[in-house]
């Protein structure tokens, strides 16, 4: 399951300002849905490209306001959450006091490892704050302001969701009241899955996830990735290479590879240097899976291929059983590659079960969980472009032909151009060429 935020996320994740689709539609002039949607696509359309499977579930926040309701009802009824001037704010001293009365471990801030007066002294002073018992307290429930433009009728206002809401509100519709796990970034663990963890115990007396994760940070050079630093690389940049700081462009599996190869809970640096090592690194790979075919099983394996391949189904489980160790995986892998690079040189021999055993943990591993696959040479524009310059350097051959007067290859050239499915007209402006279909 992957949720759409398409309202309530405020900026600066603050329960004061602007909704963050709202202001994109103002700005552009469009209706907050064609704002949504748009970006869903686009995501859509990367994720694909990147090999990243679609959820079997992708609800929308506008589409659940009801449940969203629902849980905020259950919070108040349950004397842990508060109207103030038609909004519903979630009240954390109380929250905490039951928690210690009732000996419950899920006091507001077990997530991040904070309490309730860090988070008051980290608190910044915003419009509206007077509305809350204490700074910390989040919004449940915002009452819109006249110029906000989407809104929905409520017991305590015509208003909208508070940002958190709906990760609670939509968890439990589709994965139960508890489920296993629930990523993100390391961003969101505060306050987002701070907030979620209290609203689950606060409606339902437990939490809802057993399990979280959380990835690590995106670096550039070194330095954190933001827009703020002018080194923000989208993805349609990268795999067009159309941005200052890259000095080419890469493929998606060459994203997907180079993003494999740290582990998830690391910071991930882009560089061009590490890119083109990325790039190298899947094409030694895409290369081994490829040359399997070409190995023709012996009478027995030799000692090294026999340990390695034997070991490396189990080797290559166990990393990913530890926390997804991804870059552990690919570490096996290429130690397969190793023995397959010799078995191709006749340095090295396998057995017909050995082989066939290699052949499906390199086709497992690196296809259907890592969910790497050999890219094609180049685009279809790269192609096409490279696909011309050789029929023009054949006609420019040919037009010396004729300069000298050899009619002979001129003509040869011709005949073949046309055999090959090619029309080439003399003009008084020149030579010219086309396809047929």
């Amino acid at each position: 399951m992957r949720n759409i935020t398409d309202v309530g996320h405020l900026e600066h994740d603050a329960d004061e300002g602007e909704d963050k689709i709202a202001k994109k539609a103002r700005l552009e002039q469009l209706e907050p849905m064609e704002i949504a949607q748009y970006y869903t696509n686009r995501y859509h359309y990367y994720m694909d490209a990147l090999g990243v499977l679609r959820p079997s579930i992708e609800p929308h926040a506008t589409g659940h306001i009801i449940e969203q309701q629902q849980l905020v009802q259950q919070i108040l009824d349950n004397g842990l959450a508060y109207v103030s001037n038609g909004s519903v704010y979630f009240d954390i001293e109380a929250y905490n006091k039951r928690a210690q009365a009732t000996g419950s471990p899920y006091r507001y801030g077990i997530l991040s490892g904070r309490t309730l007066e860090n988070i008051k002294d980290e608190s910044r002073e915003l419009a509206g704050v007077g509305e809350k018992k204490s700074q910390a307290d989040f919004a449940l429930w915002k009452k819109a302001q006249p110029e906000h433009i989407m809104r929905w009728p409520s017991p305590w206002s015509d208003g909208f969701p508070g940002w958190h809401c709906e990760c609670t509100a939509m968890g439990r519709k589709y994965l139960g009241d508890e489920f296993d796990i629930h990523g993100g970034g390391m961003d969101l663990v505060f306050p987002h899955h701070e907030c979620e963890i209290a609203q689950a115990v606060a409606s339902m007396g437990h939490p809802a996830v057993k399990y979280w994760m959380h990835n690590n940070m995106l670096t550039i050079n070194g330095q954190k990735m933001g827009k703020s630093y002018n080194n923000f690389i989208t993805l349609e940049q990268f795999f067009t290479g159309n941005h200052p700081l890259l000095e080419k462009a890469y493929s998606p599996m060459t994203i997907r590879f180079f993003v494999l190869s740290a582990h998830y809970r690391g910071t991930v640096d882009f560089s061009n240097e590490a890119l083109q090592a990325a790039e190298k690194g899947l094409e030694k790979l895409m290369n081994a899976i490829a040359d399997l075919d070409r190995i023709q099983a012996a009478d027995k394996c030799d000692p090294e291929t026999e340990r390695v391949v034997k070991s490396l189904r189990q080797r290559c489980y166990d990393a990913m059983n530890d926390d997804l160790a991804t870059p552990q995986v690919i570490s096996h892998l290429f130690e397969a590659c190793t023995v397959i690079n010799k078995l191709v040189d006749h340095k090295a021999s396998i057995c017909a079960d050995c082989l066939r055993e290699l052949s499906e943990v390199m086709h497992l591993f690196t296809e259907d969980i890592l969910g790497l696959k050999a890219e094609k040479s180049g685009t279809n524009d790269q192609r096409e472009a490279a696909f011309g310059k050789v029929v023009d350097m054949v006609l420019e051959l040919r037009a010396k032909a004729k300069a000298n007067k050899d009619w002979a290859t001129s003509d040869q050239i011709r005949d073949a151009l046309a055999a090959a499915g090619f029309e080439v007209k003399d003009t008084k402006d020149g030579v010219t060429w086309k396809l047929n279909k």
